[in-house]
């Protein structure tokens, strides 16, 4: 019997987790979340994935302090400049990392994952002072431990919900990469690409946008999934998740009225540009 059990005790050992006793984060503790415009939303948007997570883990009796650090078109290189004043100075016990859209996104503007990519003539003249995503998030992930802040991976998210897109092929090696890094660095993983390709196919709604407004962007689902994702790379079981979503009826009705109001001003300033534009062709 002991022998039988040596090979599944050994396997147990060679996965990290965070246990399923208790969730990981502790009352009062801080939580950084780096990212880009994705995570900018999380944050600005009422029903955004940031807040969605503090959220749930209030209903858990966890409050968290959020630290939100996400800028639009930020890539992997702008995020490790960033990270000790927008993050480690901040003395967060956790950070979540959000980062590989716009690395693949921005095309020849963007990072290539490695030296090889970066040789390929793909990029513009400036890539050398990008380095690499490799290089970058390896960096990120080891000067947030060596300051003692607990990384948790996100795998960056679709690039257009046609999952047969070219972005959405050239981002899969680079989600290869954040896989095998969260188990090198024996750090909680949040799969967000692998549990939005599985929500688009279920849906089954070509022309549909099933979990962004855009087909990068968060709507209201794709909030709630990333946030599902991250709650539980934290360790929420399945019943801490249905109280941490029963939390979130609140932030969504503000969030659809948020919305409301932002499709209303840009409706404005559309139809003041059309009448200045008119009256520019009378003179």
């Amino acid at each position: 019997m002991r022998t039988l059990l040596l090979p599944f005790l050994a396997a147990a050992l060679l996965i990290p987790t965070l246990g399923t006793a208790e969730i990981a984060v502790k009352n009062g503790e801080k939580i950084a979340f780096l990212g880009d415009s994705i995570t900018a939303g999380g944050w600005g948007n009422p029903a955004g994935y940031v807040r969605l997570v503090i959220a749930g883990l209030e209903a858990n009796g966890i409050k968290a302090e959020p630290v939100p650090a996400g800028i639009g078109g930020h890539k992997s290189d702008q995020m490790l400049a960033r990270l000790d004043k927008d993050v480690l100075s901040k003395k967060p016990q956790w950070m979540t990392l959000s980062c590989g859209v716009n690395d693949v996104w921005h095309g020849p503007r963007g990072v290539p994952l490695d030296d090889a990519m970066a040789k390929s003539g793909t990029y513009d003249d400036k890539v050398a002072t990008r380095g690499t995503y490799k290089k970058n998030i390896t960096a990120i992930i080891d000067q947030a431990q060596a300051a003692g802040v607990k990384p948790v991976m996100l795998t960056a998210t679709v690039i257009q919900e046609n999952l047969d897109s070219k972005e959405n092929g050239l981002i899969a090696p680079y989600n290869s990469f954040l896989r095998e890094l969260a188990k090198e660095k024996k750090i909680p993983l949040a799969d967000l690409n692998t549990m939005f390709q599985e929500r688009i196919k279920a849906e089954n709604k070509p022309n549909v946008k099933v979990l962004t407004s855009d087909g990068v962007h968060m709507n209201g689902e794709g909030n709630k999934l990333m946030a599902i994702g991250v709650l539980q790379a934290l360790g929420l079981n399945a019943a801490e998740l249905d109280k941490a979503k029963a939390s979130w009826q609140p932030l969504e009705a503000a969030g659809i009225i948020a919305a409301q109001k932002a499709a209303e001003a840009k409706a404005k300033a559309a139809a003041e540009k059309a009448k200045q534009n008119s009256a520019v062709k009378q003179k």
